[in-house]
């Protein structure tokens, strides 16, 4: 699964690095709290968030995350959307809310990786 199919499945639309949405997503973290997901996703994941300021850019080249889902109809910055396309981190904007996302990713066989 890539993050140009995940973003068909949930309606989203991809921006940032478009060219990097062929990117395979191996994993998912959902949080709004930055120093969770720099302490917790892991290489690969998929992060679902309703944050859209330019520092969720810098935690997910931190991580190698495969990109970023912003929920709720929520527009990246125009500045995050800039430094995105630079630092190759595909954005993808979707009008569902984030448990909506979680349960599709979830449907697709995008799971999160933490214990059970």
């Amino acid at each position: 699964m890539t993050v140009a199919e995940v973003a068909k499945q949930i309606g989203g639309v991809v921006s940032g690095s478009t060219a990097d949405a062929d990117r395979a997503v191996t994993g998912g973290y959902v949080s709004d709290l930055l120093s969770d997901v720099i302490a917790n996703a892991q290489e690969g994941d998929l992060w679902v968030t309703l944050q859209k300021h330019v520092n969720i850019v810098a935690v997910a080249r931190l991580n190698a995350l495969a990109g970023i889902i912003i929920v709720n109809g929520r527009q990246p910055d125009p500045d995050a959307t800039v430094r995105a396309a630079e630092e190759r981190v595909p954005i993808v904007s979707t009008p569902l809310p984030a448990f909506n996302v979680v349960g599709i990713l979830w449907g697709l066989g995008v799971c999160g990786r933490g214990k059970l």
